[in-house]
């Protein structure tokens, strides 16, 4: 008798194996959907105070943004790069408030597009990348301290090279960099964290990027101010 339940058994628990896989699959695309429009609604609230900053009107306190969702303001994440736990705290960092957004970062050479918040909490570096506490804001002068995860965001960084070009979008406008260097550091050495005289960004993230673990360095990238138009503003 049992020998005879066996194989219907069998196939009922595949069945259910495979029902159950495909609601993962769905909640997983939901998921990301729903947290990628987030992340554009919170692209749209710096760009709707880059607007009123330009007319002359409104407040550049965080405090004062509003929601201007505009979906075509950036592309879908490319997520290949990242780590499968990484992806499942973004879309989870998706469903909770965080703060409003300082600025854009991006390096087009590597494909890098990322909202700047105004602190480097997990929650703020799951959703992008987040001011290191201490450092200067986008619209400041000084060392302008950016961290993000290594098998997130900036995994992407593994592949910037000297020379290239960043940009950042500020509360006083646009504003572009040359990197400098690119390092790998100790995890105690705080140097690269030291205030700048002139306007400048420092990028950090834990190394190695395919570390499995707490990484034990740091990869900086320090890029210094073009003196170009666009920074004349």
């Amino acid at each position: 008798m049992l020998g005879k339940l066996s194989p219907f058994i069998l196939r009922s628990v595949e069945v259910v194996s495979y029902l159950f896989g495909l609601v993962l699959t769905v909640f997983f695309v939901t998921q990301l959907a729903q947290g990628e429009v987030q992340r554009r609604q919170d692209i749209a609230e710096f760009e709707e105070v880059l607007s009123a900053v330009g007319s002359g009107s409104g407040s550049t306190s965080p405090s004062s943004l509003s929601i201007d969702l505009s979906p075509e303001t950036l592309p879908a994440p490319d997520t290949n790069l990242w780590a499968p736990g990484r992806i499942a705290d973004y879309e989870a960092s998706m469903q909770m408030d965080t703060s409003p957004v300082l600025g854009l970062l991006e390096v087009p050479s590597v494909g890098l597009k990322v909202p700047i918040y105004p602190s480097d909490s997990e929650l703020n570096m799951d959703r992008g990348a987040g001011i290191i506490d201490g450092m200067s804001y986008p619209h400041e002068l000084g060392n302008i301290g950016i961290a993000g995860h290594r098998d997130g965001y900036f995994r992407a960084l593994k592949d910037v090279q000297v020379g290239d070009k960043l940009l950042l979008q500020t509360l006083s406008g646009p504003k572009q960099f040359t990197v400098d260097t690119r390092q790998i550091i100790e995890i105690d050495n705080l140097s690269v964290l030291q205030d700048t005289q002139n306007q400048t960004v420092t990028l950090v993230t834990c190394y190695p990027f395919y570390f499995v673990g707490h990484a034990p360095q740091r990869f900086i990238v320090t890029a210094s101010l073009d003196i170009t138009d666009v920074n004349q503003q």
